[in-house]
């Protein structure tokens, strides 16, 4: 029951355990990205975002926020517009990532994902945004939503990330802040603070073994010219 002729033995690993439990530990402060989903001059994704940084860096994190004010539509510029190479610059600073949207019709907003369309899968054969942590938070004008959670959590996954079980919703956001703009005492920034304590948890564990984690053996038989041309199809 052992016959696996198919198998390309020189790409084919036993899992390793001892790297698996017993990785070299960073011991620099967690980083962590924040994507927020609106231009408006009151965003309260961008608000919500702001104290979830500030609760981050409360649990030991160090905290960097990308505003999305002037980056071009993807594929409306070439990769080294100033903001699409700050946007990827961060990308590749960070071990885990905060993306932040309103809901709109019923879905994540085009900000946000005009932001992750400018990450590639791919850089060479480096993908930027492969084994690194996420966590989901989004603010809703009416009744509580979990729309464009879900469509984020399918876009985590797509981009190989590590997306957190918690996640924050906050509804009828205009009440949920004050007029300085500071989120106010609720069941949902305790719901923010469980989420924050939960990414910083997940990136502790895993931001050394990330790499190793989504490491695949079909993507070990290819090339990496074979692994950008897949995974970058500029026809498509």
């Amino acid at each position: 029951m052992t016959d696996t002729p198919q198998l390309d033995e020189a790409c084919f690993r036993a899992i390793d355990r001892q790297t698996l439990s017993q990785p070299i530990r960073s011991t620099h402060p967690p980083r962590i990205l924040l994507l927020h989903g609106s231009l408006r001059k009151r965003s309260y994704s961008r608000l919500l975002n702001a104290e979830a940084a500030r609760i981050l860096t409360r649990l030991g994190a160090e905290t960097r926020v990308f505003d999305p004010a002037g980056l071009p539509l993807p594929d409306d510029a070439e990769a080294d517009h100033p903001k699409v190479q700050e946007l990827r610059d961060l990308v590749a600073w960070s071990e885990g990532m905060v993306w932040c949207s309103p809901e709109r019709h019923g879905a994540m907003t085009g900000v946000l994902k005009s932001q992750i369309d400018w990450i590639p899968l791919t850089l060479g054969a480096i993908r930027p945004s492969q084994g690194k942590t996420l966590a989901l938070m989004q603010v809703s004008g009416g009744s509580q939503s979990f729309n464009a959670l879900n469509q984020m959590r399918v876009l985590g996954r797509w981009m190989r990330m590590l997306t957190i079980p918690n996640q924050s919703s906050v509804a009828k956001a205009f009440l949920e802040f004050d007029d300085d703009g500071r989120m106010k005492p609720s069941s949902y920034y305790d719901r923010v603070v469980d989420v924050m304590e939960e990414l910083v948890k997940f990136t502790w564990l895993t931001r050394d073994l990330g790499p190793h984690l989504v490491d695949r053996y079909s993507e070990r038989k290819e090339t990496a010219a074979q692994l950008s041309a897949r995974v970058n199809q500029r026809s498509v």
